[in-house]
């Protein structure tokens, strides 16, 4: 009888051990993708490597979608959706990867993961989740632990040590709208249709920046071992991605997000190892900081959420 009772629950540990494995595997593969953008943005401007990046995604998942019959499953509200997605989706990278050209990877990163206190703020403003005292705090000394990292970034680089927060606000509003489009939308469709608009809008970004001169947006066609970097970050993009996205599908997104922050480290490592680039002791201390309030902060939301879901006590008689 006991065998049989449990059998269920180790089930359900096999799938969540699986989805931590696969998990762990994604964002250990995950600053593989920066390192070949930085590499690559020391020859072509960051738009055209998320350019590249959008149109090797695209042609990547075209032919899952046309098999799984969900292109065309559209509506107005799901296009709009889809369109403010790919817009997110190319300010993440045009200003991350802009942001790498100057600035040493394991820095931009940790600046860049204050992308869950954001979405916290963000979720309770547009979304009125409740967030008590312990969250607000938490996300206080989170923005704290980044003006660390960021300070003598600033005095290093200038303004463009702010763009990893740039990045993070606008991936943060593409995790709010895709909270929203995922309860109706098939995955591997939106991320097709995230990568299409993405595309459309960096070509905009492209002709404007070429009619106005603009450095940042100029079109410049890859050479040499520009190419190979470029390839080499949508190929790692992409087994990232599908590594992350059957992650989700074994474990709870409560359970895997903490796994994120070892990004930080395999990031720090390549980092090293490639650019020779070591964070010193006072950012160190802020991406301490960082880590250990976005922990709190996915902590205490999963605890809560857990509390929510158990039964109301029954009525003393």
């Amino acid at each position: 009888m006991s065998t049989h009772a449990a059998s269920p629950r180790a089930a359900v540990r096999n799938e969540v051990g699986l989805g931590l494995s696969l998990m762990v595997v994604s964002v250990l593969i995950a600053p593989v993708i920066d390192i070949f953008s930085k590499l690559a943005v020391a020859d072509v401007p960051a738009t055209v490597i998320t350019l590249c990046r959008f149109v090797f995604q695209t042609l990547t998942l075209l032919p899952i979608v046309l098999w799984r019959g969900s292109l065309f499953d559209l509506t107005r509200k799901k296009v709009a959706l889809h369109a403010v997605r790919g817009l997110m989706t190319a300010i993440v990278m045009i200003s991350f990867v802009t942001a790498l050209s100057v600035m040493e990877l394991a820095d931009a990163l940790a600046i860049f993961f204050v992308e869950p206190i954001i979405l916290t703020i963000l979720g309770a403003i547009f979304l009125k989740e409740t967030i008590g005292w312990r969250r607000y705090t938490a996300c206080a000394v989170g923005f704290m632990g980044a003006l660390l990292v960021i300070q003598p970034s600033l005095q290093e680089v200038g303004p463009v040590a702010l763009l990893p927060i740039v990045s993070a606000f606008c991936l943060a509003i593409f995790l709010l709208i895709t909270r929203m489009a995922a309860q109706s939308e098939d995955p591997w469709s939106m991320q097709l249709h995230t990568g299409l608009w993405g595309a459309g809008f960096t070509v905009i970004a492209l002709a404007a920046g070429g009619h106005f001169g603009w450095p940042m947006f100029t079109a410049v066609m890859p050479q040499g071992d520009t190419v190979i970097y470029i390839v080499g970050a949508g190929i790692a993009a992409t087994i990232s991605g599908i590594f992350g996205a059957y992650a989700y599908r074994h474990a709870p997104a409560s359970v895997l997000a903490p796994l994120q922050y070892l990004e930080i480290v395999s990031a720090t490592v390549l980092g090293w190892w490639v650019f020779g680039d070591l964070p010193d002791a006072l950012k160190w201390l802020g991406i301490g900081i960082i880590i250990g309030s976005g922990l709190y902060v996915i902590w205490r939301e999963h605890r809560l959420r857990r509390r929510a879901m158990q039964p109301p006590p029954l009525p003393i008689v």
